[in-house]
């Protein structure tokens, strides 16, 4: 299957991508139960943060524009359950290697937005098939519109990674279908 060109002009300044809440929404009941404080490292707007917060969670919300590296720090500001974000694009591995190593110590969670393909690269399979902390692909089967504007049309499709240091057995492959009225958050 062909991807075809979506009309969107890559942007500059960090390859920022807003995540609308209905992709954080929809990330919510694949949640371990355990998670109470999360980092979200690349939190631009805020808008996913605000989602994770809306779901009763505490959130410290970082990005590089606002001066907070992720790549470069070691651990957040005060400890946490998990790490939940939208890497950017040309980074995504870098953020998935990171996340998993700052996690390992409190045998925590990750969640990384991706394409819907990424697990499919043979260079990645050390985060996947090799990987026993991975622990689900959560495929969304609503396109993400990532820019408010008339005829939008996405071409591709993403889905949630999830890794847990507390996972045993095979990864799972869930799908999300619809949220209801009352869980979508206004942006």
């Amino acid at each position: 299957m062909s991807q075809r060109h979506s009309g969107y002009n890559r942007l500059n300044g960090g390859d920022r991508y807003c995540t609308p809440s209905w992709v954080t929404m929809a990330l919510a009941p694949h949640l371990p139960k355990r998670l109470r404080r999360i980092w979200e490292p690349a939190s631009g707007d805020g808008q996913m943060a605000k989602a994770l917060r809306h779901l009763g969670l505490e959130v410290e919300a970082t990005d590089i524009d606002r001066g907070v590296d992720f790549l470069s720090t070691e651990k957040s500001r005060s400890p946490v359950d998990g790490i939940i974000t939208n890497p950017p694009f040309e980074l995504a591995t870098a953020f998935i290697e990171h996340a998993l190593a700052v996690t390992k110590r409190n045998r925590g969670f990750v969640a990384m937005l991706a394409r819907v393909d990424y697990d499919s690269a043979k260079t990645r399979g050390d985060l996947f098939g090799h990987c026993p902390q991975f622990a689900k692909k959560l495929t969304l089967t609503r396109r993400i519109v990532w820019f408010d504007r008339p005829g939008a049309a996405p071409s591709f499709n993403h889905c949630w990674l999830l890794w847990d240091w507390r996972h045993k057995g095979p990864a799972v492959l869930a799908h999300y279908y619809e949220i209801p009225n009352e869980c979508l958050l206004r942006a």
